[in-house]
């Protein structure tokens, strides 16, 4: 099946570089350089992933990631020049997937967007490598690796595939606190560099998707300078 990446950025040059590389690799590009525009594509086409600039004319991508994700699940990359910690806290929360600062190496970009991508293919086919079990179920929360799909108290849980990567590596640790390093590795399958914010940023949407009280979670509890766990 073909995939369809789209790229966002007011910076027709950018915008025109990330083409040729992904083209080059196969991907069929749609280029957007404002949101609305934007928006109209991912309306009318079947999308794969979506690399999105934060500084757009008409409406920042922080912004557009989140009005995407009110009804799509598929992988979203943020391209910005903003480099401080929280502009990436912030892109991560509103659902992106992955943060690429400017300037940038587009065979490196290329590398992130193949990875979500297998992600997120591996996330819809239900493809696994054969885990030891494949569904919990405890205190209302239900998780299963066969459907990939996640309630909680019978209320279907929308996450996306980083977020329900994250959830099952947790469940598969019950009762046994992971660290962020073993977190992120595990599930993103790269080296974990200090003062990643990453795995923060989505444990706190997660938390937001499962209604959790921020200072005394049922589930997602964090065991501060160790990590995470779920009793």
């Amino acid at each position: 099946m073909e995939q369809k990446i789209l790229v966002v950025d007011d910076e027709r040059e950018i915008a025109d570089l990330v083409e040729v590389y992904l083209t080059n690799e196969g991907f069929s590009v749609f280029k957007a350089y404002t949101a609305r525009e934007a928006l109209e594509i991912v309306a009318r086409e079947e999308l794969s992933l979506a690399i999105l600039d934060v500084m757009l004319p008409d409406m920042n991508g922080f912004t557009l990631c989140q009005k995407i994700r009110e009804e799509y699940l598929f992988p979203i990359l943020i391209l910005s020049a903003k480099v401080e910690d929280m502009d990436k806290i912030m892109g991560l929360t509103l659902g992106a997937d992955d943060y690429v600062t400017k300037p940038f190496s587009p065979l490196e970009l290329v590398a992130r967007v193949k990875t979500q991508l297998r992600r997120y293919t591996r996330y819809n086919t239900g493809e696994t490598k054969e885990p030891e079990r494949n569904e919990y179920d405890f205190r209302g929360l239900v998780i299963s690796q066969d459907s990939h799909q996640c309630s909680l108290n019978g209320e279907e849980l929308t996450l996306t595939p980083i977020e329900f990567s994250i959830l099952w590596h947790l469940c598969e640790h019950r009762g046994k606190v992971v660290s962020s390093e073993e977190l992120f590795e595990a599930v993103w399958k790269e080296k974990y560099m200090d003062s990643n914010n990453t795995v923060m940023a989505h444990i706190a949407r997660l938390r937001e998707k499962m209604k959790e009280p921020s200072r005394k979670p049922k589930f997602i509890k964090t065991v501060w300078g160790v990590g995470y766990t779920i009793e």
